[in-house]
């Protein structure tokens, strides 16, 4: 089977030193492995997408030295596909629609107790479950957000949900058991009503589509390897090798933004860096 990794920006700012490594890394192991590397552009928020904001990111990347495989896959153009994920699921009693705003949800968990911090999970605080008894009728709602009813969802699999970690920091098998669910994610929202889908839902779906064996990406999002894991498993998908890699950050030690236009890529080209350089400071 082929090595296939990719390099899945959203064009909603410049690339910083932060995707520029992330990019140079999946790049360099599906090269290394005689692999594919493909693109997909996540422009799912078309609030915020710009299409000036795409032709930068491409016009950084192949001075990078990045070539990609095969046609960019953009999501924008993949909702009926989303759609068919959500009716499944909502077909199958996993979803339910819910109208909570933060405040609603912040009120719902009241303030943490003294000495006690709030558990955040992937997407912010762990959702109360308000909603969950919410009737649901036959056809899937799309004027509200639909959330994951895990507890049923995780009724549903008949395995354990193990994934294999190449990163530095959790290198090995990890499992995830219904109980870490409870206590570190919770209902996540899997479609929002002016997007149609959600981040989590949109990218198992196109890792499959794009045939990728191995996702390369920020130790940010490794607690959201959970949930893409158990929606893989629920919408019988492969579930890929992960490799959550360090990320780079400013002198202050913040991990670096699309608004920290003082590491964007277009400056250091503009004061006459060159792809090395790059590498350098990113530390390649």
């Amino acid at each position: 089977m082929a090595f296939v990794t990719r390099f899945a920006p959203s064009p909603t700012g410049p690339l910083h030193l932060g995707h520029a490594y992330s990019a140079l890394l999946a790049h360099d192991m599906a090269r290394a492995a005689g692999g594919v590397f493909v693109l997909r552009i996540e422009d799912i928020d078309q609030t915020r997408c710009r299409p000036e904001w795409e032709r930068h990111l491409t016009d950084d990347l192949e001075w990078l030295g990045v070539r990609w495989d095969g046609p960019v896959l953009r999501q924008s153009a993949r909702h009926a596909r989303y759609g068919q994920a959500l009716d499944l699921l909502w077909s199958r009693g996993l979803l339910y629609p819910c109208t909570c705003t933060r405040r609603d949800i912040d009120a719902a968990l009241g303030a943490p107790q003294e000495g006690s911090a709030r558990v955040s999970g992937p997407d912010g605080a762990i959702y109360p479950g308000t909603c969950r008894t919410v009737r649901r009728s036959t056809l899937r709602p799309t004027d509200h957000h639909l959330r994951l009813d895990s507890a049923a969802a995780l009724q549903t699999t008949d395995s354990p949900l193990w994934f294999t970690e190449t990163g530095p920091a959790h290198r090995g098998s990890i499992l995830t058991t219904p109980a870490d669910h409870a206590a570190l994610i919770g209902d996540i929202i899997l479609a929002r009503k002016d997007f149609g889908t959600s981040y989590h839902l949109s990218v198992v779906i196109d890792d499959a589509a794009q045939g990728v064996t191995h996702v390369v990406r920020g130790e940010d999002l490794f607690d959201a390897t959970r949930i893409h894991v158990l929606l893989q498993r629920l919408m019988g998908l492969p579930t890929p090798t992960y490799h959550h890699h360090r990320l780079i950050r400013d002198a202050a030690g913040k991990r670096l933004a699309k608004r920290d236009d003082a590491r964007a890529l277009s400056r250091y080209r503009a004061e006459g860096a060159g792809p090395k350089d790059i590498r350098r400071l990113v530390g390649l």
